[in-house]
C-alpha cells in the first residue's frame, strides 16, 4: 500500500499532526471543462479549502500510482492533458488502472475509495451520480449511490446532478441506508438549483454537528458514509423553474439522437451549457467552491 499510495508533501504532514483535510475528485478537472479554466477552477477550488482552515487532496492515479495531493506541476499536466488519454475511474475500474499503469481521473465512487485508504473523512464535489430517467428501463444507475453506503467517508455536494430522476435517486439512497442531510434547509436541491421540490431526509444547520453524526456512525458500527446536501448560494443558482424545460429539452435531444449509456451525461451537460449561454458552467464553478467552503468546516470539526 505504501508503494500504492503517494501523498504530497502538504498532505503527509497534515495527517501525520491531526489537521483537517478535505479530499477533492479529479474528473472535474479531465473531463468536466478545457484547459486552462479546468486548471483555474482546481486552483480556486483547493484555494478555498485552505482558506477553509483545511489542506486539499486532489487525487488522481497518475502513471498506476494514487496520488493523494498533487503539487502545481502535475495539476497543471493532468489538466493539460486531453480527456481521451486519462482514465475515468469509479470503482469497478480503478484497481486495473493501477495493475495497467495508467493515468486516470476518479469520479465520487472512486476518490471515495482513495480517500478512506488515506485516512481522510470528508470531500468536497459539485454533484453526485444517481438514477438515470428511465432506469427501469437501462438500469442505469451511476456507482456513487452504492459507494456511498460502503465507503465511511462524508460527502459534500449541491445534490446529484439535476439531470437525473431524483426521486428515485433519493429511494435508492433511503434503500441503501445513506444518510442525507441537506444543509441549512428542509428542501433538496437540485445542482444548479437550490430547490428540487423534494423534501430532504436530515437537516443540520451546524457542521460540527454533521462532523458528530460521521463519529456516531462510526461508533455504532454503521458502514458507509453521509451525502450532505449543500445549495447553491442563491445568487448563483438558476431556479428549478428556468432549468426543468432546459433538461427536458436536451434529454429529448439525447434520445431523438440515439445517445445512450455513458454518452448521456457528456452530451446533456454541453447541452444545458449551450441553451442557458453558459450560465450553467458558471453555477457549477460557484456550487463547487460553496461545496469545498462547507467541506473545510466539517474536516475542522
Amino acid at each position: 500500500m505504501k508503494d500504492l499510495l503517494a501523498f504530497s508533501p502538504e498532505v503527509e504532514a497534515a495527517l501525520a499532526t491531526g489537521k483537517p483535510v478535505v479530499a477533492l475528485e479529479s474528473t472535474i478537472i479531465t473531463h468536466g471543462m478545457p484547459y486552462p479554466q479546468n486548471l483555474d477552477v482546481a486552483r480556486k477550488v483547493e484555494a478555498t479549502v485552505r482558506d477553509g482552515g483545511a489542506v486539499p487532496a486532489t487525487i488522481a492515479v497518475i502513471k498506476g500510482q494514487i496520488h493523494i495531493g498533487l503539487d502545481d506541476a502535475t495539476l497543471e499536466a493532468l489538466a493539460a492533458t486531453p480527456g481521451d488519454q486519462v482514465m475515468k475511474l469509479s470503482r469497478a475500474d480503478l484497481a486495473a488502472c493501477c495493475a495497467m499503469g495508467r493515468t486516470g481521473a476518479t469520479t465520487v465512487a472512486a476518490t471515495m475509495i482513495c480517500a478512506a485508504l488515506a485516512g481522510i473523512r470528508v470531500f468536497a464535489t459539485g454533484g453526485i451520480g444517481g438514477v438515470h430517467r428511465g432506469a427501469e428501463l437501462s438500469f442505469d444507475i451511476s456507482a456513487d449511490l452504492q459507494e456511498l453506503a460502503l465507503t465511511p467517508v462524508t460527502v459534500v455536494a449541491a445534490g446529484a446532478k439535476a439531470i437525473l430522476d431524483l426521486p428515485k435517486t433519493l429511494e435508492v439512497l433511503e434503500t441503501l441506508g445513506v444518510p442525507v442531510i441537506a444543509f441549512g434547509q428542509d428542501q433538496l436541491p437540485a445542482f444548479w438549483s437550490r430547490d428540487s421540490g423534494l423534501a430532504a431526509p436530515l437537516r443540520m444547520d451546524d457542521p460540527a454537528q454533521i462532523a458528530a453524526a460521521a463519529r456516531m456512525r462510526a461508533e455504532l458500527g454503521l458502514s458507509g458514509g453521509q451525502l450532505v446536501v449543500n445549495p447553491i448560494p442563491e445568487a448563483c443558482e438558476i431556479p428549478r423553474a428556468t432549468m426543468i424545460p432546459v433538461v427536458e429539452q436536451a434529454l429529448a435531444e439525447a434520445e431523438d439522437q440515439g445517445i445512450a449509456a455513458k454518452s448521456v451525461t457528456p452530451f446533456l451537460l454541453q447541452r444545458i451549457f449551450e441553451l442557458t449561454d453558459g450560465r450553467s458552467l458558471d453555477a457549477n464553478i460557484a456550487l463547487v467552491l460553496n461545496n469545498a467552503r462547507l467541506a473545510a468546516r466539517i474536516a475542522a470539526a
